[in-house]
């Protein structure tokens, strides 16, 4: 099977209504790996039922459309993609519980070329049911490495942003545990590359690999904590690139710099000295 342009572009991708609780949302902390340190009241007010706040980043396991490139007629090489690129418009701020709707759409194809891969754009809309609130909108970049000189378009050449010629303001340094991957797939997650070592060898990995969308998550932890005194009401964009994987129990450390309308930021793993998400950026609230 090859990708078809036309028939991918207008793929129509139920829509998701779901409802989650406060388990979902300390779920979902924990499975950054917030908590590890049972001390850390930081950690907690995310992962504890008292006083307990949604994380903003939780918006992007919220009302998936589950794992819609094997499931539906896409023509994809499903066990060959991984996540590229995310980015996510914090509209309001999550509630700790309550039901949500997304619509999920391709707005974008871009053929690399044969043997390079091709790029597969989405977006989802995250709404709140009860009031019809647009809660944040989830766009994301999938890499379909199999799948490149099928005739598409090849699209523009997007250069990364360079980061300031000068030592970060701020970095925050949290470890994942080694179930990281197999606690964070319970959110919604459920692609085999992230627990049978069967299917990450396949893939081309030793191991199975954690979530993009985790190291993504912990970046959002990073900027909150280094730009927003941890209130999730003072983000408003969120967006980074996936540079490299990132195996379970490795520890992630967030550089930021502080920039007037621009902050930016990388995570990078301490016990390989490897860039895992670049080119981030993020846009927050006084």
């Amino acid at each position: 099977m090859a990708i078809d342009y036309d028939r991918l572009m207008a793929l129509d991708i139920p829509e998701v209504e779901q409802s989650y609780s406060f388990r979902d949302t300390c779920l979902y902390g924990l499975g950054l790996g917030l908590g590890l340190d049972p001390m850390n009241r930081d950690h907690l007010r995310f992962v504890y039922e008292e006083n307990l706040r949604a994380l903003p980043t939780m918006a992007v396991v919220l009302a998936r459309p589950g794992f819609w490139f094997r499931e539906m007629d896409t023509g994809i090489d499903w066990v060959a993609i991984v996540h590229g690129e995310q980015s996510t418009t914090f509209h309001a701020p999550l509630p700790v519980e309550g039901r949500v709707r997304g619509k999920t759409r391709v707005t974008g194809i871009v053929d690399k070329g044969e043997g390079r891969g091709a790029l597969v754009i989405s977006e989802r809309d995250v709404t709140d049911c009860d009031t019809g609130r647009l809660l944040a909108t989830v766009e994301q970049t999938t890499f379909c490495r199999n799948d490149g000189g099928f005739g598409g378009p090849a699209g523009a050449k997007q250069r990364a942003a360079p980061l300031p010629e000068r030592a970060p303001d701020a970095r925050i340094t949290l470890p994942t545990s080694s179930q990281a991957a197999l606690i964070y797939r319970l959110t919604g997650d459920l692609n085999p590359l992230h627990a049978d070592p069967e299917v990450a060898a396949k893939a081309g990995f030793d191991r199975p690999i954690l979530h993009g969308l985790a190291t993504y998550g912990v970046a959002g932890y990073a900027v909150l904590h280094a730009l927003c005194d941890l209130d999730p009401s003072r983000l408003r964009s969120l967006s980074a690139r996936f540079t490299a994987p990132v195996m379970p129990g490795e520890t992630l450390v967030t550089e930021v710099w502080k920039q007037d309308g621009a902050p930016q930021f990388r995570v990078l793993s301490q016990q390989s000295g490897r860039t895992v998400l670049s080119n981030g950026h993020a846009e927050v609230t006084s």
